[in-house]
């Protein structure tokens, strides 16, 4: 979770400041009625972040108050969600029901100084005695039984004397006061059931408001946080409390908001319907927003834990787009995992005048990725290509293959298209190809242009595959029900082809299938015999293109509370058409700007002092937006016009992108003109070719195996060459300089 001063943060570090708390320790305390959601994930990070920074301890504490509910799988669930994001609890896992004895000698000592009542009263007459927000309510005739027919009363329900509803215990607090909650609530209810873990020893089960703040007492949990919808009963918290006028130091409650995400429920009662009348396979079903539906899609910890990071902790609810969860996992798996080819459906190519077969060596990761690996591609006579990627009758635009368009397959060579096979109904089942010899991956010198290059899978040696493309399970930003449900939300597609290097028994294993999206093993169907793989995000944003010929969706009121992104209205949508269609801005640029007030009015600011909108873009949501979660605009160091100034300086190649983030970092913390910064310390980018050429002779002279395969044909090592040069440059060398003065010289 962020480590940045939030509100709940600044409580905690006050208290400890003051000496209220020598130590900190925080709970999560979920019900083990359903699967944790990502709702509870921001719960888990929250609590066990706050307790980790203040080198406090946080434990996991189940709430196993309603028997009627609650299933050891759920247990189990729940502790599997808190270990697969990262978190160790402190000690054992606690129940409530371990204080089941404790909270019951609680309730008598109430019942005792003359705090609790027993009460008979029907649920009907109770319901109408409560009054109203504008009325006060009845207090019970049974509220003057006396203390000794209320402790006969109550150990007679603890012992099953009496039916469910027969009896309940009530505080005796206020029938009129403003907060309906302290309107004598319940304490316990009769609930005459086998509990999981109690067995049969108890009938009766105490409620959550009395179970949860004393709960929390006897574990010695000194900040109890929650979401807002139990704000209004954190009077009965501190009530019980008070009350039994318990030894310092006592737990006090504190509220966030919940997680509300576009296109998603978030109520286990909603999700538990989803799971029981069989919309869903199960509760891990990777449409679902549960942790274990999350995990099996292939999410991954780190992913989830950015995206609590960014939404921030905010004191007022508010809803956030799917999309930036999207986001948070396509920026994470980008930078790491490999990227493979897979044809998800086939259309089988013979290249009639190749012969025999060979093994093409391709890399895992594109240069702008820090990592290394490759693998080898079969390669023979006959492929197949995505039927996509082939058009008789191409649109303009259209760049892959046709019969008067050449293409290239990816590390491999380029095609023409001969001959189209068709079968007695027209429908094409093959094409008729031949290749060109010189035009080989990294060594082409055939002279032949082509736009664009396609994947491709060898057919002797590709393994078909079942691939599981996953949507929005529901088609609306904020579903109501099962009529909401996006009858598209799953495609099987059953005779994909995948490179021989995808096939793998390692459990937790992702992908990127070129220019289809990232994948992941199933980890329950995947076998060997037919590799399952589910889709866990597309490549790029692609709903909004949707949403545009769906009909009007439902207006929510919007509040952005620190970076919390709310769903587009009709002048975001505006904006962002505007940034995307004409500034040319990517899409989640766009997104970030478009949905903030704040940072699209610095952006357009900045705009007014330097035309360069890409870079002053990336720069206002990347950065500056880091800045305004913890800030008001008028508490930052620096100012639009500044930061045009800075964006102007990499596009004039003064600065690299590396050394703009330094410069950025002296601005936020000590103020500056950002050209006086780079004077000053001296960072002025290296454009000077004689200043750069010995260092890139030094590079080339301490890795002559990487000069050597660089002049074989691998050309993906150029970026490894440049990037040696900018480290020994400390980022100043100019990249474009140094690209051009390492080809030169690899090439002598």
């Amino acid at each position: 979770m962020n480590k940045s001063r939030d509100f709940l943060r600044t409580i905690v570090e006050e208290d400890l400041k003051s000496g209220r708390y020598k130590e900190v320790v925080t709970r999560f305390p979920p019900e083990p009625n359903g699967f944790p959601h990502i709702g509870h994930a921001k719960s888990i990070a929250i609590n066990f972040g706050i307790a980790n920074d203040f080198h406090g301890h946080c434990t996991l504490r189940m709430d196993d108050t309603d028997p009627t509910k609650e299933d050891t799988v759920y247990v189990k669930a729940l502790k599997d969600a808190v270990k697969w994001l990262g978190f160790e609890w402190e000690g054992d896992v606690r129940y409530t029901s371990d204080y089941f004895h404790k909270l019951y000698d609680y309730a008598i000592e109430l019942i005792k100084i003359g705090r609790a009542y027993v009460d008979s009263l029907d649920e009907e007459k109770m319901r109408e005695y409560r009054g109203t927000v504008t009325e006060p309510g009845i207090r019970s005739k049974f509220a003057n039984r006396t203390i000794e027919e209320n402790l006969d009363l109550f150990e007679r329900m603890k012992n099953g004397e009496f039916k469910d509803g027969e009896h309940v215990l009530r505080a005796k607090i206020d029938m009129s006061a403003a907060n309906m909650k302290m309107r004598d609530p319940l304490l316990y209810r009769i609930r005459d059931t086998h509990h999981f873990r109690a067995g049969d020893e108890w009938s009766i089960y105490p409620m959550y408001d009395f179970a949860h703040c004393l709960s929390d007492y006897i574990e010695g949990v000194t900040h109890s946080i929650c979401t807002l919808e139990f704000e209004n009963n954190r009077d009965i918290y501190n009530w019980v409390l008070e009350t039994l006028k318990l030894k310092p130091p006592r737990p006090y409650q504190y509220e966030f908001a919940r997680l509300n995400i576009s296109y998603t429920v978030m109520s286990k009662r909603k999700l538990l319907e989803l799971v029981e009348s069989g919309v869903v396979n199960g509760w891990d079903d990777p449409r679902l927003p549960t942790i274990a539906g999350y995990k099996r899609r292939g999410y991954t910890p780190e992913s989830i834990l950015n995206f609590c990071n960014q939404i921030g902790i905010a004191k007022a609810n508010s809803m956030v787009d799917v999309a930036q969860l999207e986001f948070c996992i396509r920026d994470d798996l980008n930078k790491k995992v490999p990227r493979v080819m897979c044809v998800l459906n086939p259309l089988k190519v013979t290249i009639e005048n190749y012969e025999g077969s060979e093994e093409l060596d391709a890399p895992y990761y594109p240069d702008d990725v820090p990592k290394e690996g490759s693998r080898k591609l079969s390669f023979s006579n006959e492929i197949y290509i995505d039927r996509e990627d082939f058009n008789e009758n191409p649109p303009k635009g259209y760049f892959r293959l046709t019969p008067k368009q050449s293409v290239r397959l990816k590390h491999a060579y380029i095609i023409t298209c001969k001959e189209v096979i068709k079968d007695e109904n027209g429908n094409i089942v093959e094409i008729k190809a031949i290749y060109h010899k010189n035009s080989k991956s990294g060594s082409d010198s055939s002279g032949i242009k082509v736009k664009s290059a396609i994947q491709w899978v060898d057919t002797k040696s590709a393994k078909k595959a079942e691939i599981r493309v996953y949507d929005r399970l529901f088609k609306n930003e904020t579903p109501q029900g099962t009529e909401d449900i996006n009858p598209n939300s799953l495609k099987v597609i059953k005779n994909a082809m995948i490179e021989n290097a995808v096939i793998t028994q390692k459990p937790d294993v992702r992908f990127q299938f070129e220019r289809e999206g990232y994948f992941y093993a199933d980890p329950i169907d995947y076998s060997d015999k037919l590799p399952v793989f589910n889709k866990i995000v597309g490549l790029k944003e692609s709903w909004g293109k949707k949403k545009k010929v769906s009909k009007p969706r439902v207006q929510t009121k919007k509040v952005q509370i620190e970076g919390v992104v709310a769903p587009m209205n009709e002048a975001e949508q505006k904006l962002f058409d505007r940034y995307t269609t004409k500034l040319n801005l990517n899409s989640e640029v766009a997104n970030i700007l478009a949905r903030d007030k704040t940072l699209s009015s610095f952006y357009e600011d900045a705009l007014s002092h330097n035309k360069t909108p890409v870079t002053i873009a990336n720069i206002v949501a990347n950065e500056v937006a880091k800045e305004l979660k913890e800030k008001q605009v008028d508490e930052l160091k620096f100012n639009p016009s500044e930061i045009a100034e800075l964006a102007k300086m990499i596009d004039d190649e003064m600065i690299s992108s590396k050394i703009a983030k330094e410069v950025f970092q002296e601005m936020t913390q000590n103020g500056g003109n950002p050209t006086q910064i780079v004077e000053t310390k001296g960072l002025m980018q290296i454009s000077d070719p004689s200043k750069i050429s010995p260092i890139i002779d030094e590079i080339i002279a301490k890795n002559p195996d990487n000069v050597a395969k660089f002049r074989a044909g691998n050309s993906k090592l150029l970026g490894f060459f440049v990037g040696q040069v900018l480290k020994k440059t400390n980022g100043k060398a100019n990249p474009k300089v140094a690209n051009r003065l390492v080809i030169e010289k690899l090439k002598q």
